[in-house]
């Protein structure tokens, strides 16, 4: 084998084989789906891996979005890089950091695949859409994936059900008002000092129309007092 080149195995029996040059630029690409966790034990592997096969890396993009989400502004940073020909490579460390679904995935390895760019996985899998093998492979993961998202939207949704029947409830009571009732105080005194609904709204960030419900909810009970 020429000694600038590795071989990529698939792992699956007469899987495709492609031999990827050494010292290619290598974009690391890191997604969490929260704020509270962290790239860096997939920056760490990526690393790693990028290391073992002798790739350059030309940088590491880290984003904090959900899978299924569009406006993934440093995937895009990746992409725009593939298509200029600045990058060889994109690693990551599985599919489902990658792909939003089995048609996006689908998308952005087509456009890949015209732009000379491999998307590969840190288990060494190399998504390549110009081999029928490929194709099948990156399906059937994608598959997985969006099926895993929904059965965890299934638990979530029978999760809330079950909840529901045990009598809790969600979101915000009926009649519940924290943000009105805490500054009602503030609005029928500003109203007494013969300030206008607009002004009022405008001073304390509410709309015109909560500072009319605030002064009828507060006439309204003046008026059960008034008749007790």
């Amino acid at each position: 084998m020429d000694q600038h080149c590795a071989t990529v195995p698939c792992g699956f029996a007469g899987c495709f084989v492609k031999k990827l040059q050494l010292g290619q630029k290598a974009a690391l690409y890191c997604r969490v789906s929260t704020a509270d966790q962290s790239c860096a034990r997939q920056e760490a592997d990526l690393r790693a891996f990028a290391k073992r096969r002798r790739y350059i890396i030309a940088g590491v993009w880290k984003e904090t979005a959900s899978g299924t989400k569009d406006d993934r502004a440093h995937r895009k940073a990746v992409l725009a890089l593939a298509q200029s020909g600045e990058i060889d490579v994109i690693l990551v460390t599985e599919l489902t950091r990658w792909g939003r679904s089995t048609l996006d995935l689908f998308h952005t390895l087509n456009d890949l695949q015209s732009w000379g760019v491999s998307l590969i996985a840190q288990t060494g899998l190399q998504f390549d859409l110009g081999t029928p093998q490929g194709k099948l492979i990156a399906t059937m993961m994608a598959a997985l994936a969006e099926f895993e998202r929904d059965l965890l939207r299934e638990r979530v949704r029978s999760g809330i059900a079950a909840a529901r029947a045990r009598g809790m409830v969600f979101g915000r009571q009926s009649g519940q008002r924290v943000k009105a009732d805490r500054l009602a105080p503030k609005v029928l005194a500003l109203v007494a000092a013969g300030h206008s609904y607009r002004e009022i709204g405008r001073q304390l960030a509410i709309s015109k129309n909560t500072v009319l419900e605030i002064v009828k909810r507060a006439r309204i009970n003046e008026n059960k007092q008034g008749n007790r």
